[in-house]
């Protein structure tokens, strides 16, 4: 699937650290953090949303937006191709796991530091097989259909994430034209790191793999509807280290979203873990939909076709724990930004998660 729009700064704090204490300084930044919303508030978008579900869409306009739902983000694609998103340099604010490490010191107790792999610890690699790509998903390149070398490095917390000296795979899913995988390509020094990404688009993979920065050695893109049952992957179950996950659910219909988280789970190392980040309730952007629009409850569709949910904490909660996966970041994002030269205040609403595969699931 592909992405939502970005109207985050490039560079910033990571959030919650520029709080608006006096109102009237409110047009002195561009945004502010943590703006809590009065009842009145909350009150008056739940009933614009409403209201918005008295008129829905046509019930052959919902069929044809589910069954068309890849040539709809192709047209994006193919009218925009890599000129719609920035780059999203902001994520290794919010997700510093995305950097690695330059040293794995094994003398080094801080609760976030990394260490290497314990002795004994299996080196050789999934023995699961790995299923050649279908045709209908897209042409693959030779790099992809390696299975990456399954070595990790222990948190304290029982969590595992990469060291610098050791193979590491990473997906993320709806990976657009690259705005997350070039900058993530470019910080991320490791020599061993395999970037997997996959899109619904493949108007986007194709854009993407034409992209100077694109390395066949450090990424393998491919097409991939999230929702298939039984989707070809480049890689065996169990097998990558963290899975990006940023403005992607949301396009996807409510029905099929517990499958897919699911799916992605059980691509994941025990230890494993999945950064997430998308559109919360009442986000500006849903309460602009206009009659017509909405599809059924927090479900729209934009007017070039693509669709868009938005969530509650709650929600992304019961899925990602049912997919059975452990929570260690759940927290809403509510941001006032302003236009500083017309006077304007947008009130945008996004939810950031961070869900770890357990190394000794409960049975």
């Amino acid at each position: 699937m592909a992405t939502g729009p970005d109207s985050d700064d490039d560079k910033r704090l990571k959030f919650g650290n520029r709080l608006l204490t006096d109102p009237q300084n409110v047009f002195q930044h561009n945004a502010w953090d943590n703006v809590v919303w009065d009842e009145e508030q909350e009150a008056a978008a739940k009933k614009i949303t409403e209201k918005q579900l008295e008129c829905l869409a046509q019930p052959e306009k919902k069929e044809e937006y589910e069954s068309k739902a890849d040539e709809f983000w192709n047209t994006f694609y193919s009218q925009h191709q890599n000129r719609f998103f920035k780059d999203r340099h902001w994520l290794f604010t919010e997700f510093p796991e995305l950097y690695g490490r330059k040293d794995c010191d094994d003398n080094n107790d801080s609760n976030d530091s990394l260490c290497k792999p314990q002795d004994g610890e299996n080196t050789s690699g999934s023995n699961t097989t790995v299923s050649s790509p279908q045709q209908s998903s897209g042409e693959l390149d030779e790099s992809c259909l390696s299975t990456a070398v399954d070595k990790k490095c222990s948190l304290v917390d029982g969590a595992t994430a990469p060291c610098d000296d050791y193979p590491v795979n990473f997906l993320e899913v709806g990976c657009g034209v690259g705005n997350t995988v070039f900058p993530l390509l470019n910080t991320n020094k490791n020599p061993n790191l395999m970037v997997y990404c996959c899109d619904f688009s493949s108007t986007a993979i194709q854009i993407l793999k034409e992209h100077p920065d694109h390395d066949q050695k450090r990424c393998c893109a491919f097409v991939l509807d999230i929702t298939e049952e039984n989707p070809e992957v480049p890689f065996p179950t169990e097998s990558l280290d963290i899975i990006i996950m940023i403005f992607v659910l949301s396009a996807v219909c409510p029905e099929k979203m517990q499958a897919a988280v699911n799916r992605l789970a059980s691509y994941l190392k025990p230890g494993g873990t999945i950064l997430f980040r998308d559109y919360g309730r009442y986000d500006m952007a849903q309460l602009r939909f206009k009659q017509g629009r909405c599809l059924s409850e927090n479900f729209y569709v934009r007017g070039d076709g693509t669709r868009v949910y938005f969530f509650t904490q709650g929600e992304l909660r019961n899925m990602f724990l049912k997919a059975g996966l452990l929570e260690k970041e759940n927290l809403v994002d509510r941001r006032l930004q302003v236009n500083r030269g017309r006077q304007l205040k947008m009130y945008r609403v996004w939810i950031q998660c961070k869900y770890i595969k357990p190394v000794n699931p409960v049975s």
